[in-house]
């Protein structure tokens, strides 16, 4: 079943899919976040799940007309279209980009052909905005990469990939919130924890939020993971 800006995609009997037409941008994103607060009020609505382009809508009950759904999630949609997004939290994270902490800087600024402080300099001076967070709990998917840092991601994955790392795979960066495989280069850490169970929310972060790398060298990091250990480091959004 298709529609004018999205498509709608039955997974199962209680299951939608809602692919945008769109490009991922800030005006999309703005679309996702409405459309989400809205159909999770429904009450045949249970849930739904952010994607860049898309939004997975889980039913409490099973679709009996997709015909009816298509038509009121268009109404909802053309309800929504000129919202804009809200402003969002700014996150600064720190980051050290140095050798121990970053194994693949060094041979991705070669294949970049860039010297390593022109990428660091890339990578830190955007803003980036996160999108949604999924792969790995606390995983944050940022939109805004610099053109001149896209790079395949490595043809062989890394069975493990350390707490923080900071890397860079394709059109994207990101930040590993736990011990994982992995296929992106590692050009940094960040003593930042991203996912905390013990902590509401868990993540820190939120969809439409802005995130800032910092750059840092090693004795900071380690101040920080020590403050951090002993329960005394705040980390609070900037204004």
């Amino acid at each position: 079943m298709t529609s004018e800006l999205f498509r709608i995609i039955p997974l199962n009997t209680r299951t939608l899919l809602l692919e945008w037409r769109q490009q991922p941008s800030d005006k999309l994103l703005g679309i996702l976040l409405s459309f989400k607060v809205i159909i999770e009020k429904e009450v045949k609505v249970s849930g739904c799940i952010i994607g860049y382009k898309a939004l997975l809508v889980h039913l409490n009950e099973d679709v009996k007309n997709l015909s009816w759904w298509n038509h009121h999630l268009n109404k909802i949609q053309n309800g929504i279209k000129k919202k804009k997004l809200n402003k969002g939290k700014l996150w600064k994270i720190p980051v050290c980009y140095e050798a121990n902490y970053g194994p693949d800087l060094a041979p991705l600024s070669d294949a970049l052909k860039l010297k390593i402080d022109e990428l660091i300099q890339l990578h830190s001076q955007t803003r980036y905005r996160l999108c949604f967070l999924g792969f790995l709990p606390g995983f944050l998917y940022l939109n805004g990469l610099n053109e001149r840092l896209h790079f395949p991601r490595k043809e062989k994955p890394q069975l493990k990939v350390s707490k923080g790392s900071v890397g860079i795979g394709g059109k994207q960066t990101g930040i590993y919130p736990n011990n994982s495989p992995g296929g992106w280069h590692l050009i940094g850490n960040t003593p930042i924890s991203l996912f905390d169970v013990k902590q509401q929310p868990p993540c820190f972060a939120s969809p439409g939020d802005w995130i800032v790398f910092e750059p840092i060298n090693e004795k900071t990091y380690r101040d920080i993971k020590k403050e951090i250990n002993k329960g005394h480091f705040k980390f609070m959004p900037h204004d």
